[in-house]
């Protein structure tokens, strides 16, 4: 069962990274509230499809080809969603990446990459919707974060301290927006079986390790991540900020 939040209606909302896996939920679930689901990626093929989809559907769901590591890129499209659609009401910072590095093999151009796609992009994404939120009395920023560090995860320590690092922004950043009524929460997924997790790294030994480590049973999937995203792009969630969500079955 889906909850409807039908002051989502004729929003403009940004979702980053949002082609595919937990991102392409989110699209998809604030399209389907009648939000104006705007969305960047890297995967220009893949987001192309997930826009005309949702468009053929009646939904919309602009779409345009970014990498978020590129900080002028990233804003100036930013920029070019609010002009067509409207200021930007409800930004959604998912674009990340866990690829695996061990710290004997580190170079600092790979640290500063790793950093640039998880931590850096979602606060200079911030920076640009902050003013449009302030004029227009109010939004909601909602940075991702992960369980993987509070957990020990291992093989991304760079990944994991980016990702705890989120905390920092988020209650940071609550705190110098609110009085503007801009609220700035985290979500923490747990073990989200997209598709490239499958892909990746799930196995046998890993469905184990989710039996043994969840207290639900079953698949964290990307819908129920979608679902707590758009409470916290509601106004349902209206006094609710500098706070930590975490949907992982009862992992942490």
């Amino acid at each position: 069962m889906t909850a409807t939040y039908s002051d989502l209606e004729g929003r403009a909302i940004l979702v980053t990274g949002g082609a595919t896996g937990i991102g392409a939920a989110m699209v998809e679930a604030f399209a389907r509230q009648g939000a104006v689901a705007c969305f960047v990626d890297m995967d220009a093929a893949a987001g192309g499809e997930l826009s005309a989809r949702l468009e053929e559907s009646g939904l919309s769901a602009p779409f345009a080809a970014c990498d978020v590591r590129r900080t002028r890129d990233l804003q100036a499209q930013v920029l070019r969603f609010s002009r067509a659609h409207g200021p930007i009401s409800v930004l959604v910072n998912n674009a990340g990446n866990d690829r695996r590095h061990k710290l004997a093999d580190l170079t600092e151009d790979a640290f500063d990459d790793i950093v640039a796609v998880n931590l850096r992009h979602q606060v200079f994404a911030a920076q640009v919707v902050a003013p449009m939120m302030k004029k227009t009395g109010g939004g909601s920023i909602i940075n991702f974060a992960s369980i993987g560090w509070m957990i020990g995860g291992s093989e991304y320590p760079v990944y994991a301290a980016a990702k705890a690092s989120i905390h920092g922004l988020t209650r940071a950043l609550a705190r110098d927006l609110g009085r503007d009524r801009v609220r700035v929460n985290t979500i923490s997924p747990g073990w989200v079986m997209t598709d490239r997790q499958r892909r990746l790294w799930l196995d046998d030994a890993g469905r184990e390790r989710i039996a043994a480590s969840q207290a639900l049973p079953g698949e964290l999937l990307p819908e129920d991540i979608a679902q707590m995203a758009l409470f916290l792009g509601s106004d349902a969630s209206r006094m609710c900020s500098a706070q930590n969500y975490i949907v992982d079955g009862g992992w942490a």
